[in-house]
């Protein structure tokens, strides 16, 4: 048995860091995707291989996939695997083939698209008895454990729920999963990806580091996550500066994820939300210090042209902005960013229009 399967990247509207905090996002799905074509064996092994490193591929007997020192690219496809496997789920032999669409160390997800690509393939290859709940998990496994990047489920969850012209609205504690209505076209706007093309790397310690001190600032406050707290005059009793910093960006994060979800679905003017993408930038730079000086850059130079809200988005220490812009600016503000960088004698940005898109799905 063989087929395709295709899982997007994501951009986060609103909402980074919250995840691992019990919180709230909103991203939506990428049109670029992860392409796995796969097929099954029963040879005992695995055997992956990638367009984008044709001179790396990579064969491991199944069994032997948890002491395996493979690093690099093929680790995440390894880790699902790997983490079905673990699972219990029997997985005689399998041959993947991946191409990848999303921009890699662009802040857009490019790692777990590659991880739910595998995962749906799997699922359906050896006609596995897992839930969208259970893909989205193996995924996050596959990082947490296998990887070793302490990331949170909001990727997965983009990458394997969204839909086609909603952003999804997520609420990390309950569980509760919407799809909200995100027609920018109908407003005249678009939503602009800038980026920055200043990799960065989950794995390399300072994610970890500001989940930990999320934990320090909860354990502070004496509840068990920060989406426990939703007056920010509470971060006051915590004594760490840092931590304190940190805890801020959590709650008035969450606070503006609310704000976006509740003008989007009273079909408000998109541009509405702009000053709050904007805030979110601030409190990123600012309360988290996960931002950089590109990301600063191209923030205040979209802004400057004309955008109406815009913010780094991902992980932080590199990667992307989006800038909500009117349509009919959207190469202005894109030819500014351009313009500021050279000045700045940065590395020239990549820019695409983000259009809300399906998540991961078989195609053949």
């Amino acid at each position: 048995m063989n087929g395709v399967w295709v899982a997007p990247g994501r951009v986060n509207i609103i909402g980074e860091h919250t995840d691992y905090n019990g919180g709230y996002a909103l991203p939506i799905a990428l049109p670029q995707v992860v392409t796995c074509a796969a097929h099954a064996t029963a040879d005992g092994s695995v055997r992956v291989s990638s367009r984008q490193h044709p001179d790396e591929p990579v064969s491991q007997p199944i069994s032997g996939l948890a002491a395996a020192e493979v690093a690099g690219w093929a680790r995440y496809p390894l880790g699902v695997v790997h983490e079905y496997v673990r699972r219990g789920h029997r997985i005689p032999g399998v041959v993947l083939g991946l191409d990848g669409a999303v921009p890699v160390g662009a802040g857009l997800s490019s790692s777990a698209a590659v991880e739910c690509s595998v995962a749906v393939a799997l699922r359906d290859l050896f006609d596995l008895p897992v839930t969208a709940a259970d893909l989205i998990d193996i995924g996050r496994a596959a990082e947490n454990d296998y990887v070793g990047a302490a990331t949170g489920t909001l990727d997965q969850s983009a990458s394997v729920l969204c839909t086609a012209g909603h952003a999804l609205f997520l609420d990390f504690h309950t569980g509760e999963r919407t799809q909200v209505p995100f027609d920018l076209a109908a407003a005249g706007l678009e939503l602009l990806v800038i980026d920055t093309d200043t990799p960065h790397q989950l794995a390399d310690g300072g994610y970890a580091r500001r989940r930990r001190e999320c934990e320090q600032a909860a354990a502070a406050l004496g509840v068990p996550s920060l989406r426990e707290i939703s007056d920010v005059r509470a971060v006051d009793r915590i004594d760490d500066p840092v931590v304190r910093r940190r805890a801020r960006h959590i709650v008035t994060e969450n606070a503006r994820v609310l704000d976006v979800v509740e003008k989007l679905r009273q079909g408000r003017d998109p541009r509405a939300i702009g000053p709050v993408l904007t805030a979110g930038h601030a409190s990123l730079r600012d309360d988290f210090e996960i931002s950089t000086p590109q990301l600063d850059t191209a923030v205040t130079t979209a802004l400057a042209a004309g955008a109406h809200g815009a913010r780094m988005v991902g992980g932080g220490f590199g990667g992307s902005i989006i800038a909500l812009t009117d349509a009919e600016h959207t190469r202005e503000v894109a030819r500014a960013v351009e313009k500021r960088f050279q000045e700045a004698g940065f590395t020239p940005p990549r820019t695409f229009v983000a259009v809300p898109s399906a998540g991961a799905r078989r195609i053949s």
